[in-house]
């Protein structure tokens, strides 16, 4: 998703997240001086043939990352949750296609798929946040949607540490994140309804507060409904999400189908951050689709890399493509760019100097 600047475009929300190394640009002495700041920039990156299944066993040198169009060095390659050192000369272990698990997504919404083996623990190191829609929209279903995370929490072993927030109309952190289970079951289970929803304004204050970790980390949304209160745009948050580095994927019924602009929005944003957005066709299909949401994370590449000098302090655009031949039938699923965080200091000029000791 491009980011749009509008009038609510809010650049406080992209200052100082991180501490980063990164290129400084003078400025003049009568101005201050502008610290472009870039850290190491993580992508997850699933690789699917034309029915969706996952391609495993791919190796760096498989992957070409350009960055404004500058070609990018890989620093760390992962699969799953398996390190690949970096070196060349390696044989290739050979292309696989794996099955999506015990679910796919077919016309119409999510159903069985024709494997039934069980899914393992896919997201070893990753830090998950759960974002739980408790507004009227979700006043129909509420045990089963509790039901549907409280499954997805416990299969979640390997996962690094979890949240659960909830939000109506204000965001409600109900288990930070935290490596106990029990912890956030107790926080499912204990949650209440509220009244309506702010779902943008809700959802940038996680990505706020992921932005603050290293490491893989996803956004996990159940929404049912549309946003009716929030004041931030859905592109300044999908702008966010790319920013640091976080997936977002959302999960709804098709009750929120009956409101396009929302499903659309959900698929947009969603895609953006290499996520993905699922409609289930009945409240008991959401443990489905978390189940597809664990199944993709334990399918993901991750490729990391340190920019390379790059003038840019506005939108750099990231494009991922297979090398070779016998690759170029797949497609590549990632986030499509990032704005680097700014940092302005005063001048530490001698001008500067001389203003401070003014008596």
């Amino acid at each position: 998703m491009q980011p749009k600047t509008g009038k609510y475009f809010l650049p406080a929300f992209f200052l100082g997240l991180c501490a980063f190394s990164g290129i400084h640009v003078a400025a003049q002495e009568d101005h201050p001086n502008i610290h472009i700041q870039v850290n190491m920039v993580q992508l997850n990156v699933a690789v699917t043939d034309g029915k969706g299944n996952y391609i495993t066993g791919l190796r760096p040198e498989d992957f070409e990352v350009t960055e404004d169009g500058i070609p990018e060095k890989l620093a760390i390659f992962t699969e799953g949750h398996e390190s690949v050192p970096l070196t060349t000369g390696q044989p290739h272990p050979g292309i696989k296609v794996a099955e999506q698990g015990t679910t796919s997504m077919q016309a119409g919404g999510l159903t069985p798929a024709s494997s039934n083996e069980a899914l393992g623990s896919l997201v070893a190191g990753a830090n998950v946040f759960i974002l739980f829609d408790t507004s009227n929209y979700m006043y129909r279903g509420f045990v089963f949607a509790q039901d549907a995370i409280a499954d997805f929490v416990r299969s979640l072993e390997t996962a690094d540490k979890i949240a659960f927030y909830s939000y109506s109309r204000d965001l409600y952190r109900a288990a930070p994140l935290t490596a106990d289970r029990s912890q956030i079951l107790r926080a499912v289970r204990t949650t209440v309804a509220g009244d309506d929803a702010a779902l943008y304004n809700t959802l940038l204050l996680t990505l706020k507060d992921a932005a603050t970790y290293t490491g893989k980390k996803v956004v996990v949304v159940f929404s049912n409904g549309p946003d009716s209160l929030s004041v931030v745009p859905p592109e300044d948050v999908a702008e966010l999400a790319q920013s640091v580095g976080v997936s977002v994927y959302m999960i709804s019924t098709q009750q929120a189908k009956i409101e396009p602009v929302s499903s659309a929005v959900f698929e947009r944003m969603t895609a953006a951050t290499g996520g993905k957005a699922y409609f289930a066709k009945t409240w008991k299909d959401e443990k489905v689709a978390f189940a597809a949401i664990r199944d993709d994370l334990g399918h993901l590449y991750s490729l990391n890399y340190y920019p390379q000098p790059n003038p840019n302090r506005g939108w750099r655009t990231i494009k991922v493509r297979l090398l070779g031949d016998r690759l170029r039938k797949y497609q590549v699923r990632t986030r499509n760019g990032y704005r680097p965080q700014l940092n302005q200091m005063q001048n530490t000029s001698a001008r500067s100097a001389q203003l401070s000791n003014t008596p």
